[in-house]
């Protein structure tokens, strides 16, 4: 388990981690979201031992990660793609990293093809593309099969099959029992990825709690609602207090829509007055929707006539 307890960073009188405490657990990938600035890359490097902390700290079962023997066996980590000689070829970059710490060279040829760059192999690195980069950076953070994976931006500059490759790797890799902790601005992507979601505003704990929790507690439900009899079905929402609007859908049919309601309730209401109904459909709010609602005031850079 990853322990993060009243960590907190200073750089001058930017406070970039703000007394923040978190759990990381096994078995489940774990996102980790915020807007820019809110302090994500500088806690995982926190944790990574690259920066000390102006107070509390960071364990990785229940010790520091520079105490740890063979740290690349325990923690894989990619926090910079652009992190490699330009001149060293993918497979020697990936060498040299398990040479200097003690791992088998064997592990290279199969970490390249897991992910999918044994065809390049022997090219050098300063003419990969971004997602070549960010795909050799993954295979960096593979290579001694860790337990802990701590992941910034993964994703970023991969094509549509790259992005389901990394979803379907980590969520496979949790399976098997182990810590998945990764950052992304793709929330789209994150909601098919992620079961747990942390999310930090301006180095500050904003939620911390399943991913579809996070979602039904911070965004509403809407139920759209097609009746045989709609005047009728009008009325006995009025009746019962149940404020709706009217609006046509996609082929111009006239339905109801009912803000912060189920479908069981709207079903159940229709049935005790005999109505039939022709269509019942509840839609939640997305993962980013939820996310702007609740980190909207910790955003540290907004557009100019942005709105909530």
């Amino acid at each position: 388990m990853i322990n993060v307890e009243g960590l907190t960073k200073q750089y001058g009188q930017v406070r970039a981690v703000d007394d923040l405490s978190f759990e990381v657990k096994p078995g489940i990938v774990t996102g980790f979201l915020g807007p820019n600035g809110a302090g994500k890359s500088t806690t995982m490097r926190l944790i990574l031992g690259l920066d000390t902390p102006s107070a509390g700290h960071a364990t990785i079962e229940g010790k520091p990660y520079r105490s740890l023997k063979n740290p690349l066996t325990k923690v894989g980590a990619l926090l910079d793609a652009k992190a490699m000689h330009p001149n060293r070829s993918a497979a020697h970059h990936l060498k040299w990293i398990a040479q200097a710490n003690g791992l088998s060279t064997k592990r290279v040829d199969e970490v390249l093809d897991l992910v999918g760059l044994t065809e390049v192999a022997s090219k050098k690195t300063g003419g990969f593309s971004l997602g070549m980069g960010q795909r050799l950076g993954l295979a960096a953070a593979l290579l001694g099969d860790p337990e802990y994976l701590i992941l910034d931006e993964p994703v970023n500059g991969l094509d549509p099959e790259g992005i389901h490759w990394v979803r379907t790797l980590l969520q496979n890799l949790a399976k098997q029992g182990r810590t998945v902790l990764v950052s992304s601005h793709l929330l789209s992507e994150m909601a098919q990825t992620a079961e747990h979601l942390i999310v930090i505003g301006r180095g500050r704990l904003v939620a911390d709690m399943p991913m579809h929790e996070f979602v039904r507690s911070h965004s509403s439900s809407t139920v759209v609602v097609r009746a045989v009899a709609q005047d009728k079905l009008s009325a006995v929402f009025r009746a019962s207090g149940v404020a709706f609007k009217t609006a046509p859908d996609a082929l111009g049919r006239a339905t109801f829509v009912v803000e912060n309601s189920t479908t069981d309730t709207i079903g159940r209401l229709a049935f005790e007055h005999g109505i039939g109904l022709l269509e019942l459909a509840e839609t939640r709010a997305s993962l980013e929707e939820a996310f702007l609602e609740t980190t909207g005031d910790a955003v540290q850079y907004q557009a100019g006539g942005a709105t909530k």
